[in-house]
């Protein structure tokens, strides 16, 4: 493959809904260009950048895969993003490393959620837009339909350039506004043909349109347009490739990905008008890591060396595959490579581009390009590597915060070592994955995006690393305490002969008073009733057995005990005697003293459009939550409402039932509260009759 300078590389991110042809769309462009003799298909599972077996198996993309494509001497870099919400977290990587996001949507159903938000993502990152209107050829596509959606949505920046011959079983072309050409015809057998009679007038009017928004790109450009009435080839392409630049002009396409109708005249239109690495000196943001100051890098091969992991691929035989983008300077075989974020210097197996699984060495990669380098021991997904003496490090990258845990267990004893290993590795491949020690349960939980997305990591897990794993709702940490003042006498005595045991304590039990506290120790004894050398034994007592409360065997918090009297005998009396004493005292007093079960209360404020409010807010009160407040951010309603964990498991999957995937939500602990005595019996039966099974 040829080395390609940073002026002809365009850097594209496929987007959009599931199932809406992104990976079709690929597929269609490498038959397009030759790189491939036959176009897979996401059905039989030959896509080149479908290639992992849960790919294959669930017939959709579940990680984003890199397709380079040599198109009329340009390098087009495409990304094949996963459009499933579970597997956002593979959006946010490939943003941060190209200069246009092309949204797919459908010719038949139109504008959707994934669109939706694979948008509002690329206007975070401020990178182009383009849309890409597929699936033309399927019954009651409508280009115009679709295209007014989008602008309805959008506003005057939605632009039609490539505009169709025909829909459905008719459609056969497409013509390309900004050259005023027609062309019919499949994948590279696409030909120019006389521009259709019934096509003229609709051409004429949106090549207008285009010419308001290129002149409206450009101060310059706009006075003349508004002096002269009209503008150039040169003009109109400057400014749109301005507003490609600054969102004020979002191209539409129209294609079939399935029949190959309009693929090779997009392709020309991403080779020859979308931006290029080194669009306008773009400069990016960047500090250096020694003195903090403030830097910028210019895409240039001129520049010292910096490029940016935003994707880290573990597999168990190749080894670790990190994911770059070149920022500055050139890469070769010669260049050292320092880890600025673990200020450490890399050793790499080698350079490679990738497409799909293959790998195709590389000796130099120049400013723009993506590649891959094998085998780096200390980085990972969000680091930077730079030039030792030159160094500067980028912003990391902000993955999505995980909304669904599970409890994870090996398949298999004995097999703990496997699997969480194997997890380790895949959280490389994966950050917006979390792994965390539930201390109160003992529970390893595994976080994510949705169960799709925690089961598509379980399955990685076998078939990678031959581990398998166990999934299930996490346990609940419930907690036990009193809400009553008792004194109770804990008395242990035995004698049978010999040394005896003998210990004796009255201990007064309450609630603690500022309520913070788990657990408090209050020495009153007089007279010396309880010798001074036993009453840390009572307290260690107390202290053991407070793990297990006398309900359901939660712990129990928020107790304070106060010794303040007792007796002993002289011989028999031991530490261990006084320990026992203190927990017969401990099960006697709590049980009378008002013992309630407590539950975690959390925290959760839902982000939604205000037609899904009253659902929100009836499933919130089903769930025993309630609603603490509402406001409005960027034109949704933020609502904050209080729930109890238990309630909450699968609520990100219900959410996204109800919203249609629009709604979005954070969660974090709040405080322990009461459970109602209703639950609370279920809760007590339960947790009797699994330890009843285990003994």
């Amino acid at each position: 493959m040829a080395d390609y300078l940073t002026s002809n590389i365009r850097n594209i991110a496929l987007m959009g809904h599931g199932g809406e042809g992104k990976t079709t769309l690929t597929e269609a462009m490498l038959y397009a260009a030759g790189i491939i003799d036959r176009q897979g298909k996401v059905e039989d599972g030959t896509t080149t950048t479908d290639f992992e077996p849960e790919e294959i198996r669930r017939k959709c993309s579940v990680s984003a895969a890199c397709a380079p494509i040599d198109w009329n001497d340009k390098m087009l870099n495409i990304i094949d993003v996963p459009g499933y919400f579970d597997f956002i977290g593979e959006m946010v990587g490939p943003l941060r490393v190209v200069e246009t996001a092309c949204i797919v949507v459908s010719g038949v159903t139109g504008f959707n959620v994934g669109a939706e938000k694979a948008f509002k993502h690329a206007v975070k990152s401020g990178v182009g837009r383009m849309f890409v209107i597929n699936q033309m050829d399927r019954e009651h596509a409508n280009f115009d339909k679709v295209t007014q959606q989008l602008r309805d949505r959008h506003g005057s920046c939605v632009v039609p350039v490539l505009m169709p011959i025909g829909e459905g079983a008719d459609f056969r072309g497409v013509v390309n506004v900004l050259e005023k050409k027609a062309y019919e015809g499949a994948y590279k057998k696409s030909t120019e043909v006389p521009m259709p009679d019934f096509m003229k007038e609709k051409v004429d009017r949106a090549f207008e349109y285009l010419t308001e928004q290129a002149a409206a790109a450009d101060d310059d450009l706009m006075m003349k347009y508004l002096d002269e009435g009209e503008l150039n080839y040169d003009e109109i392409l400057l400014g749109f490739r301005k507003g490609m630049k600054d969102g004020s002009i979002v191209p539409v396409c129209a294609v079939s990905a399935l029949t190959g109708i309009g693929i090779a005249r997009m392709m020309d239109l991403m080779a020859k008008y979308l931006p290029s690495p080194a669009h306008d000196g773009i400069e990016h943001d960047g500090f250096n890591p020694r003195t903090g100051e403030a830097q910028k890098r210019i895409c240039k091969d001129d520049q010292p060396f910096s490029a940016f992991i935003y994707k880290t691929i573990a597999d168990p035989f190749v080894g670790k595959l990190s994911l770059f983008r070149i920022f500055s300077g050139t890469l070769t075989s010669a260049t050292t490579l320092y880890n600025v974020n673990k200020d450490k210097t890399e050793k790499s197996a080698g350079i490679y581009i990738l497409r799909g699984k293959k790998q195709i060495a590389k000796q130099t990669l120049h400013a723009g390009d993506l590649g891959a380098l094998a085998k780096l021991q200390f980085t990972s997904t969000g680091d930077t590597l730079a030039d030792y003496n030159n160094p500067i490090q980028y912003p990391v990258l902000a993955f999505p915060a995980p909304c669904m845990s599970k409890a994870v267990y090996a398949a298999k004893q004995g097999e703990e070592d496997k699997v969480f290993s194997g997890l380790a590795r895949l959280m490389e491949e994966d950050p917006s994955i979390t792994l965390e020690k539930n201390v109160e349960t003992t529970e390893t939980l595994l976080s994510g995006q949705g169960e799709m997305h925690l089961d598509v990591v379980r399955n990685k897990l076998a078939a990678k690393f031959g581990a398998n794993a166990i999934l299930q709702d996490p346990k609940v940490p419930y907690r036990e305490t009193i809400r009553k003042v008792v004194k109770v006498q804990g008395r242990h005595k035995k004698q049978s002969g010999g040394h005896g045991q003998f210990g004796d304590v009255w201990i007064e039990f309450s609630p603690c008073r500022d309520g913070s506290q788990e657990f408090e120790f209050e020495d009153a004894v007089v007279g010396g009733v309880v010798p001074r050398n036993f009453i840390p034994s009572v307290e260690k007592g107390l202290r053991e057995n407070m793990v297990h409360g006398v309900l359901a065997g939660f712990p129990m918090v928020g107790v304070h005990a106060k010794l303040y009297d007792g007796s002993y005998h002289p011989v028999d009396s031991s530490e261990m005697a006084f320990k026992t004493a203190a927990r017969i005292a401990y099960k006697k007093g709590c049980m009378e003293a008002g013992p309630v079960l407590m539950e975690p209360i959390m925290h959760v404020t839902v982000t939604v459009p205000d037609e899904y409010m009253g659902d929100i807010m009836g499933d919130m009160n089903k769930r025993r939550g309630r609603i603490i407040g509402m406001s409005q951010a960027d034109g949704m309603q933020q609502v904050e409402a209080e729930a109890p964990m238990a309630e909450m498991f699968k609520y990100a999957t219900d959410l996204r039932s109800m919203t249609q995937a629009r709604g979005s939500f954070t969660m974090e602990f709040a405080r322990y509260e009461d459970v109602p005595s209703n639950v609370a019996e279920k809760i007590i039966a339960s947790a009797k009759k699994d330890e009843d099974e285990d003994e």
